[in-house]
């Protein structure tokens, strides 16, 4: 097993989760990020370093000398990463960082892309393997296309490559004006929280568990694309009254009160690598999660007092 790892993006919503287990897991974790987490699992080193720094990327290399590298650093800003120019810099980073990596001995290279890979061409659910590779956004694209070029290189350079494509997570520190979060802060508050339809189908997973099954999966030997979700399907419409009901305001719920956007309408994950090639199966329920997830959101909420659903 790979002792030194180098994780990109550490401080994000997602890379933080994947510390505290590949910490337990008795690796070296060194950790690229901007905004050290204030609770943090396990003896961590930290870099603060501009990944699409040529200089400072390659100097963190040479220092580190990684033999593996998570890697999650992205444009992630939410409401701009669909089509922000910045992942055409992150293409170009990212493949530097696995020759920069290799270069250096790296033995094992995991990269996170996107169920958005998949685009609007699933029709049951989305395979690694089988199923069409259609994006709709600059951001998919990218995430795609660097993977096929990072997948051959590594080929070349006899570095082991994994490529996690992540579905729809939630949980603790997820960005306050995504949608459970919106949500939930105007359940807390006593607001109408409206949303589209919600006929929109989606596989949901605590952001906790996606963290531990990205060290499973940079840990394990396997290779190629690898799904990271929980292999449930839930409507949005679903998950957000459980979610009201969860705060005791399912009142408050305006379905429909939004228009629909132009989205896939179904993005369910087929798990078998997860489950059975990586072995993670420790995925918590719905419930579960979002009742976790709640008293996140409701620490973040400021108090005031509740009004009545008859007075939206």
């Amino acid at each position: 097993m790979p002792r030194r790892t180098l994780v990109t993006g550490a401080s994000g919503f997602v890379g933080r989760q994947t510390l505290g287990p590949l910490a337990a897991a008795g690796v070296e974790v060194h950790a690229v990020g901007h905004r050290r987490p204030q609770h943090e699992a396990g003896d961590v080193h930290w870099h603060d370093v501009d990944l699409l720094d040529q200089a400072a990327r390659r100097a963190l290399v040479r220092s580190v000398r990684p033999e593996l590298v998570l890697h999650l650093a992205w444009e992630a800003r939410h409401g701009l990463f669909w089509t922000a120019p910045s992942n055409l810099s992150w293409v170009a980073a990212t493949l530097s960082l696995l020759r920069e990596a290799s270069e250096a001995g790296a033995q094992r290279f995991v990269g996170v892309g996107t169920c958005m890979e998949y685009g609007d061409s699933a029709t049951a659910c989305d395979d690694e393997n089988t199923s069409p590779l259609v994006p709709l956004t600059l951001y998919g694209v990218c995430k795609d296309a660097c993977r096929r070029a990072a997948e051959e290189f590594a080929a070349m350079q006899r570095v082991s490559f994994a490529w996690a494509r992540l579905f729809l997570l939630y949980g603790p520190g997820e960005a306050p004006d995504r949608l459970l979060p919106t949500v939930a802060r105007r359940l807390l508050s006593g607001e109408a929280a409206p949303i589209t339809s919600g006929r929109a189908v989606r596989d949901f997973m605590d952001v906790r568990d996606a963290g531990a099954a990205l060290a499973a999966l940079a840990l394990s030997n396997v290779r190629g694309a690898v799904n990271v979700a929980s292999g449930r399907a839930s409507s949005v419409r679903e998950v957000v009254e459980m979610l009201a009901r969860l705060a005791e305001r399912p009142e408050l719920v305006r379905v429909g009160a939004l228009p629909d956007r132009d989205e896939p309408a179904r993005l369910v994950a087929s798990v078998a690598r997860l489950f059975e090639e990586v072995g993670y199966r420790d995925v918590r329920s719905l419930k579960t999660g979002l009742l976790q997830a709640l008293d996140d959101w409701r620490s973040r909420t400021p108090s005031k007092p509740l009004k009545t659903a008859t007075s939206q």
